[in-house]
């Protein structure tokens, strides 16, 4: 097992391998840039160590952070997710050092993270894809002509595009014609590539994705399904673990093709096989992330497995603790992704100071998180700010407790999505688990409803004025 570990990564995602680490008796580094001085990975981790005076560029230099990692001593790099968890280049750079990388390797990334390439494997592997371009579209007159032979809608997509950036839907020539630049000039600066591809559009799907590991001895399981069909322009904001949409049988139908697809691709260490649900029950694979993902949170709730360990097992060349038979789902999971966002002011980002912050608890809550109060959110990074994640036996106790969950979350200072969601849950189609990727569009109205106001907030803004009063 390894020794000592560099997190190349920040936030809630850095907190989380620490923890996996300190279990499993590796010592933890974290990098950070001077705008994460004061962070709570920073503060958890063994030894943390400043990588660059922007925000940025230190957590996207695979160079300096592996020769860190050399020098230090660390003899494994976890890359979390974000950043460079997708790119060959930190695998490539961790070789040159003698150090593993915990994820599978840059062959993989690259084949994988090739849209393209993806489905032609799937295809090989007898999975069922989108209708669509065979490769990357060469411009605009092949992108509007293959547009009319398969019909409209269609999807351009960004050919090494990933977590639902470079996606534009086109619903005729017009839209077509319009789109297809922008979505090159998108695709290049987003993930350094112009090239877009296109598939048919699936009308209102339900979003399912099936999470695997594999080990090096020949084991690959299966960690059952999730829902993201709670979406907002394709990032996900609530998942769910398993799917209330899917029957048994279709549950074993998409966790066999995903166990088919990674076969086929002879892959190791995590990744999650993400398909779209039609009307008409026929799922098809849509990409696959090569990395930990983000809601990985609600598959261990359900299954009891902690998959940063067993990523960890992985690449430090043990087999997985457990086989296929000994894994088994109970209950249902929900995650709330904590956005510091205000949902009546079409989302846009509220980074400031956490003036208080408490987390909930009770049966059944988890947090994931890097903030306390008084820290600070930057503006260089994503939105998200903790994640909370709730377990229950049955459907109806999830929403009931994932509603309470909510309720006890004090996070002040800042605007979030935590008013948003307890709409969400609120609603009829939600509790009766009726929902797919239009369900946000088509309920604009959810974000409008004002965060409701406690009791003790209204004392403190009474007292505030009664100081204020006093001193005139």
């Amino acid at each position: 097992m390894f020794r000592k570990m560099l997190i190349a990564n920040r936030g809630e995602i850095a907190v989380r391998v620490v923890r996996a680490c300190a279990e499993m008796g590796i010592r933890s580094m974290a990098i950070y840039s001077d705008a994460d001085k004061n962070a709570l990975h920073v503060k958890k981790a063994d030894e943390a160590y400043r990588i660059s005076a922007h925000p940025l560029n230190g957590y996207l230099n695979a160079d300096k952070i592996t020769s860190l990692a050399a020098a230090l001593g660390c003899d494994a790099v976890h890359p979390g997710y974000g950043f460079l968890s997708e790119s060959p280049l930190l695998p490539r750079y961790c070789a040159r050092h003698g150090i593993k990388f915990v994820g599978p390797s840059a062959q993989s990334i690259e084949r994988m993270g090739d849209k393209v390439a993806a489905r032609a494997l799937a295809e090989t592997a007898g999975v069922p894809v989108v209708p669509g371009s065979k490769g990357a579209l060469v411009n605009v007159n092949e992108a509007v002509k293959l547009a009319e032979r398969i019909g409209y809608p269609v999807m351009l997509k960004a050919v090494g595009g990933g977590g639902g950036r470079g996606i534009r839907r086109c619903d005729n020539s017009d839209e077509v014609r319009h789109s297809f630049d922008r979505a090159s000039s998108e695709a290049r600066k987003a993930f350094g590539r112009a090239d877009v591809f296109m598939e048919k559009c699936v009308v209102n799907p339900r979003h399912i994705e099936v999470q695997i590991i594999a080990d090096g001895s020949g084991n690959i399981v299966h960690l059952f399904e999730r829902d993201c069909s709670i979406q907002r322009r394709n990032q996900k904001l609530i998942e769910i673990a398993p799917s209330p949409q899917l029957t048994e049988k279709e549950r074993e139908e998409v966790c066999s093709y995903a166990i088919q697809l990674a076969l086929s691709a002879d892959y190791q260490n995590a990744g999650t096989v993400e398909f779209l649900l039609d009307e008409d029950r026929r799922f098809y694979f849509m990409e696959m992330n090569t990395r930990l993902q983000v809601e990985h949170t609600v598959t261990e709730q359900i299954t009891g497995l902690d998959i940063v360990q067993e990523q960890i097992r992985v690449a430090a060349g043990e087999p997985l603790s457990v086989r296929q038979k000994d894994i088994h789902h109970r209950g249902y999971a929900m995650q709330f992704r904590i956005n510091a966002e205000d949902p009546r002011n079409d989302f846009i980002p509220s980074f400031g100071r956490i003036t208080r912050y408490y987390a909930p608890g009770g049966p059944g809550v988890r947090t994931d998180g890097a903030i306390y109060t008084g820290y600070v959110i930057p503006p260089y990074y994503d939105s998200m700010c903790a994640k909370l994640t709730v377990w229950a036996l049955s459907w109806e106790a999830l929403v009931a407790r994932g509603q309470r969950a909510l309720a006890d979350i004090v996070m002040t200072g800042i605007k979030t999505t935590i008013p948003y969601y307890q709409q969400i849950l609120k609603h009829n189609d939600f509790r009766r688990g009726d929902f797919d990727t239009g369900f946000v569009a088509a309920h604009p109205e959810l974000a409008n409803v004002a965060p409701l106001r406690r009791t003790e907030d209204e004392a403190l803004a009474i007292a505030a004025a009664l100081v204020c009063h006093a001193g005139m």
